[in-house]
């Protein structure tokens, strides 16, 4: 009997010991699920702010180059795809269409000289590419806390707890055709 209360003790003290950490591993895994879910939505933000901006910069090439119909409806497709595209995946392949389509609007603008003199069209241009650069920082932001987490749950001894708690990868915002996107689109005239 005297060699059961020491047992029991230790038994107890290993008891603690996992439920620390599985408390510990819940919280952090809590933690950087949040961060990721509003990294996210710092993307769908700067993705929105831009889709906003299209509809001027259209408004304000069609009246210098009416006749451009085709590039202003691949704009119009890309901007609509962008808007509705709900997983990473999806705006990322979003994202490859919309560049090609900002770079064809810009290509279209840069034939006509009068419409680089147009102040609307500078400030639009100038807010672009502000857009341009935050979509690229929320993404790094994101992959970067996307990269943690799934770091986090498919290490040891996590792995084999993360998903009984319900935790699976996520997934990066990648673009299917990375040379697209390489550079965003020349907007300097």
């Amino acid at each position: 009997m005297d060699f059961l209360l020491p047992l029991l003790g230790i038994v107890v003290v290993l008891a603690v010991i996992v439920g620390i950490y599985l408390w510990s591993t819940y919280n952090s895994l809590v933690t950087l699920n949040v961060r990721v879910d509003e990294a996210w939505s710092d993307i769908t933000v700067q993705l929105k702010r831009r889709a906003d901006l299209i509809p001027n910069l259209i408004e304000t090439v069609k009246g210098y180059a009416a006749h451009e119909k085709g590039v202003f409806e691949a704009v119009t497709k890309a901007r609509a795809e962008t808007l509705s595209a709900t997983t990473p995946a999806a705006a990322a392949e979003a994202e490859g269409h919309m560049q090609a389509a900002l770079k064809s609007i810009f290509a279209v603008a840069e034939a006509y000289p009068q419409l680089h003199a147009s102040e609307n069209f500078l400030q639009l241009q100038g807010e672009l590419v502000d857009t341009e650069d935050k979509i690229q920082a929320a993404r790094r932001f994101y992959n970067g806390g996307v990269r943690e987490f799934n770091t986090k749950i498919l290490t040891f001894p996590n792995n084999m707890w993360a998903n009984k708690l319900k935790f699976g990868k996520r997934d990066f915002f990648d673009v299917a055709d990375a040379a697209a996107i390489a550079e965003p689109p020349r907007i300097q005239f």
